[in-house]
């Protein structure tokens, strides 16, 4: 028997794993044997072997990290591949029938496999070392990797050589790079299949379909094969037939990173998250069927800490329990957290905020519900089940309950705000205006519960207003252009306060100088120093009950809150402001505590240190305010609720006691832990996220296509993901589906945390390529570069830090240590002498500035000798704020006393300063003025738009670089030259979700005057010049050499 019992539960492990296997997803970068016998790919983090015809695949990798992009040199023999064991993909090499896994590459960029030469020599990769991204090549042996092809802007990717002609093949777009998973693109910087010979210098371009071929595969005898959207706006899998592109498959959904066999008899590649084959001669495509032993671990509980992890609470009316929300979990203790049990909900959704009802027994919280957070009850002990109180598809978030907790307000979606009786649960809408899904305001109630405060947006400017719940009125109390943030009343209903700066608006850069203001709701006086004086003299009945007084006291609050009157007087509310905080720094987000006579009033600032506290100010009768540092510790998120005369407050995770009369916190010690399986959590992330766009997405009509439809499609694969990535790639590919910029998912858990890590240690050296370890030449500005360091070129590099050179050895191995080093110590041969020099080292990043800053200079050296020094040249990298500094800087001195300036905005990464350089930019002299006998002055000091302009944009200017291209046309300030911008422009927002993922949102759209929208038409230049590789490659400067032309025509006149 027991035999037997033994044998059925192994033949039912077995038909467990095959069914698993059946329905195994998310493998990808597959490739093929040279004989097309053989596919290996990269699953679950490692990298697998099955034969194409399908059958069990064997794990032939199991490295700390991620294994992907493998290559089967030509020769059969090898296996390259990238993988992330020391933080960021480096390039491995291991034998295809197994062995020693070495590896080739030691930089801390990203390494990224494309293929091998066909006499299976070296390795050909894309790395981001010296620029964005370029092609390298690496000999398997290990030597020093060499650079394909010069120029700080030939971003190359996918690099693969032909057999016979000496051509390699590559894309140069980031639509083939990293935006491989959106769809439908077309513009300017779509991707072409593209081809370079270095030995001939012959550059070719093999298609120019406006949209995306990418990914180029070529076997043995030279046919060519790649993916294309052309057909139906779906990667399918092409070809040439006599020099013209054909589609060779026609499917619904898209192929992924195609691979063809040597033999050129198959193409491996992806669709739908599984392997797919193509059989060259007969035309066909069959889905591998592959056995996969999976070890899912993700339903498998986890144990959280919910200790320093608390993200929303509540304290009951009668000040004995708490009840808080962990990583979306809800739990209730006592006062002191002691005592602590969790409350069961609904165990796949996320519980946001949660409050006391005035039973002490029943708790009100919302929890997401398909990715909609809704309205619940549940009893506090945990005695019963969740009761659902709304179900509808958005999201009803910021409760606020009265003063006597029979009401509770909220926003529901985008533009209502409702309130709820929380006797009969029943919800009206009583204002719709236009809130904002994402980070929708919170209500306030009055201290008497006859108004509720709210903000609302105009102009995309955030105004305060009031609703009177019996009358129905509203009134906008400070109706500007400008922001009025975080609004709350005074206890005694007098006043309003807010944080606003009051002269700038918060879009489009956002704000950093606000300060807390209180607004007046009437015309009050200051007390007078004689009344306080005459009370000194008035009798006090000293014949009062005891037991009557503590009972009078107790029942004080309360019988304020019923004497309080709310009078508006709306005559002057913006004159009757006060400022309550510091005049410098920023300040936001105020909470009132009363103390007697005294007020507290509690926010965020920065104006002491630059970073975040908790501060206050005590306004006191008769003293000045005084301002003081609450706590120390920075701040990235509080909450503070206020029982009685007790406060506490939530800061960073941790709830804590507050007490005024010291202005001290302390701590209340929560432990307990929760747990949870990933499975259900991802889930949850999924829908929630998916939600998020839905509500939110700047086009109401998702740029055309069912973002319904592709939930579904999209949440059919969630039962099969077996690690975090997978869940990112599933997301992102589904956003993909918008064709839309500026969105993406990112997800990381402790599993994600890196086994190993490496930094680059960078001197500024550029090597020779020819002989890796002798000097070519010195960066600009570099450590090298510094006065007194006696490095030359054709000096030979013999130690670093005392460790001799290998030469047969990677250069950069000796550059590569876990952490930075401060100091670094090269020693060089120059004439059979040593010369060492010791160096500061910097990151691979400020290398490639200081490259970058190289590029911007010989530019600057271009059109001074092309103009004889007449025309400025300003560029501007990105739309931040210390490129709009260093574009200041130049126009108050590079272009202040020439004649005409020419604006390179090519390339340039976006941000959000455009306001301000269009501003600069449109001053004009309308005055002057001197001294006496002295020359006449211009006013303003700088009138560029007096000269001519001319802007400079390319197919990678995007973003805000866009906006500020359009806004120079609108304006009419000069022309624009080069080619169509990327259309990559929306303003983007974002969210959280429960374990710190976060999804970034395209949130509103940038459009002409005229309507049209930038991210579907780009703008279009008045000149229309190219510049393509080869004129880099060849120090061709066509579009400069055209601005030159028109801005010296234009002088000349």
């Amino acid at each position: 028997m027991k035999t037997q019992h033994s044998i059925l539960i192994c033949l039912s492990l077995f038909f467990f794993g095959i069914l698993n296997a059946q329905d195994a997803y998310f493998q990808t970068d597959p490739t093929l044997s040279p004989d097309g016998k053989t596919i290996v790919f990269s699953y679950d983090g490692d990298l697998w072997k099955i034969p194409s015809s399908g059958g069990e695949a064997l794990r032939i990798t199991a490295m700390k990290g991620e294994e992907t992009l493998p290559r089967i040199s030509p020769d059969g023999k090898w296996i390259a591949f990238s993988a992330t064991q020391y933080g960021n993909n480096d390039v491995f090499i291991m034998p295809v029938h197994g062995g020693e896994i070495k590896q080739l590459t030691f930089h801390d960029t990203a390494d990224d496999v494309d293929s091998w030469s066909w006499d299976s020599k070296q390795i050909y990769f894309t790395s981001s070392r010296y620029n964005r991204y370029s092609g390298y090549s690496i000999a398997i042996h290990g030597d020093t990797p060499s650079r394909l092809f010069e120029h700080y802007f030939n971003d190359v990717c996918n690099v693969v050589p032909h057999p016979t002609t000496g051509e390699l093949f590559f894309n140069e777009s980031w639509e083939s790079k990293y935006f491989t998973h959106r769809k439908r693109y077309k513009g300017d910087f779509n991707p072409d299949i593209k081809s370079y010979n270095n030995k001939t210098k012959t550059y070719k371009e093999y298609t120019s379909y406006r949209g995306k071929d990418m990914w180029t595969t070529i076997d043995r005898n030279g046919t060519i094969f790649f993916a294309s959207d052309q057909v139906n706006g779906e990667y399918n899998l092409y070809t040439f037939t006599n020099n013209t592109k054909t589609a060779l498959t026609k499917f619904k959904s898209s192929i992924g990173r195609p691979q063809v066999s040597a033999n050129g008899q198959k193409v491996v590649f992806t669709k739908d998250y599984q392997l797919f084959l193509y059989d060259v001669a007969n035309k066909k495509t069959q889905k591998i069927a592959i056995t996969i032993h999976k070890n899912n671990t993700l339903s498998k509980a986890q144990d959280f800490q919910v200790k320093g992890n608390i993200s929303y609470f509540d304290i009951s009316p009668d000040n004995k329990k708490m009840v808080f929300v962990s990583r979306g979990e809800l739990f209730v203790s006592d006062i002191k957290g002691k005592f602590v049990k969790k409350i069961n909900t609904t165990s796949d959704e996320r519980v946001f905020e949660v409050k006391w009802l005035k039973d002490n027994k029943t708790l009100l919280f919302n929890q997401t519900a398909n990715g909609y957070s809704n309205i619940y009850t549940i009893p506090a002990d945990g005695s019963g089940t969740e009761k659902r109180i709304t179900n509808e598809s958005k999201k009803n978030v910021n409760l606020t309950l009265d003063s006597k907790l029979e009401h509770v307000a909220y926003i529901s979606g985008r533009d209502e705000l409702r309130l709820m009786d929380l006797s009969s649960f029943k919800s009206t809408t009583v204002v719709t205006d236009e809130f904002w899904d994402l980070y929708p305001p919170v209500p306030q109630f009055s201290p008497d519960g006859s108004y509720l405060l709210y903000n609302a947006y105009r102009n995309f400017e955030l105004d305060v207003f009031t609703y009177h719940i019996s009358s129905k009125k509203i009134i906008n109390l400070t109706n500007t252009g400008v922001s009025e943030n975080n609004p709350i009343w005074s206890k005694d209903g007098r006043y309003i306060y807010f944080d606003s700066n009051l002269t700038e608006p918060n879009f489009p850069r956002g704000n950093n100088d606000t300060h807390i203001y209180r607004m007046a709701l009437d015309q009050y006086d200051t007390p007078f120093s004689s009344e306080k004086f005459d009370t000194l003299f008035k009798e006090e009945d000293k014949n009062k009950d005891d037991d009557k007084e503590e009972e009078e006291e107790e029942e004080e609050e309360d019988n304020t809150k019923n004497d309080i009157i709310i009078t508006i007087n709306t005559h002057g509310l913006m004159d009757r402001l006060e400022r309550i905080s510091p005049s410098f720094g920023s300040q936001g987000n105020a909470y009132e505590i009363t103390k007697d006579e005294d007020i507290y009033i509690y926010y965020a600032s920065n104006h002491d240190e630059g970073t975040y506290n908790l501060w206050r100010t005590a306004i006191k009768p008769f003293e000045k305010n005084k301002t003081e540092k609450a706590d120390k510790q920075r701040i990235n998120n509080g909450q503070i609720i206020s029982i009685k005369d007790t406060h506490y407050m939530l800061l960073n995770g941790t709830i804590n006691t507050l007490n005024v009369s010291t202005n001290k916190m302390t701590k209340i010690e929560v432990d307990a832990t929760l747990r949870k399986n990933l499975t259900n959590e991802f889930n949850q992330m999924f829908f929630e996220a998916w939600a998020g766009f839905e509500a939110n997405f700047y086009d109401e009509n998702f740029h055309g296509e069912n973002w319904q439809r592709l939930r579904d499609k999209y949440a059919s694969f969630l039962p099969y993901i077996t690690k975090r990535s997978q869940l990112s790639l599933l997301f992102n590919d589904m956003l993909g589906e918008l064709n839309t910029s500026h969105f993406g998912f990112r997800t990381r858990g402790k599993e994600d945390n890196v086994y190993y890590g490496s930094r680059t240690l960078e001197t500024g050296i550029i090597f020779s390529k020819d002989k890796p370890y002798m000097v070519e030449r010195i960066v600009t500005k570099s450590p090298a570069g510094i006065t007194g360091k006696d490095i030359k070129p054709g000096d030979v590099l013999k130690s670093v830090n005392g460790l001799a050179i290998d030469t047969k050895m990677n250069r950069e191995t000796y550059f590569s240590k876990p952490s930075m080093d401060k100091e670094i110590q090269l020693v060089f041969n120059r004439n059979d002498q040593s010369i060492t020099v010791n160096i500061h080292p910097i990151s691979t990043g400020n290398l490639r500035g200081l490259l970058y800053d190289e590029w911007v200079a010989n530019n600057q050296s271009y059109v001074d000798n092309k103009s004889g020094n007449k025309i400025a040249y300003v560029h501007m990298k990105n739309m931040g704020g210390g490129e709009l500094n260093n574009f200041k800087r130049e126009m108050v001195s590079e272009a202040y006393k020439k004649e005409a300036l020419i604006l390179d905005l090519r390339n340039n990464t976006g941000g959000n300063v455009h306001d301000d350089v269009l501003q600069f930019l449109s001053q004009k002299p309308y005055a002057q003025w001197k001294y006496r006998e002295g020359k006449l002055a211009p006013q303003p000091n700088f009138g560029p738009a007096a000269k001519p302009i001319i802007i400079l944009i390319n197919e990678q200017t995007l973003s805000d670089a866009e906006v500020t291209s359009a806004g120079f046309k609108e304006l009419g300030l000069g022309k624009v030259i080069g080619t169509e911008t990327y259309r990559w422009i929306i303003f983007t927002s974002g969210a959280g979700l429960v374990d710190g993922s976060f999804y970034r949102l395209p949130s509103w759209g940038c459009y002409t005057l005229n309507g049209d929208n930038l991210e579907k038409t780009g703008v279009v230049p008045d000149i229309y010049i190219t510049e393509n590789f080869n004129d880099r490659l060849q120090g061709h400067q066509p579009q400069l050499d055209k601005a030159i032309e028109e801005i010296m025509e234009g002088l000349k006149n």
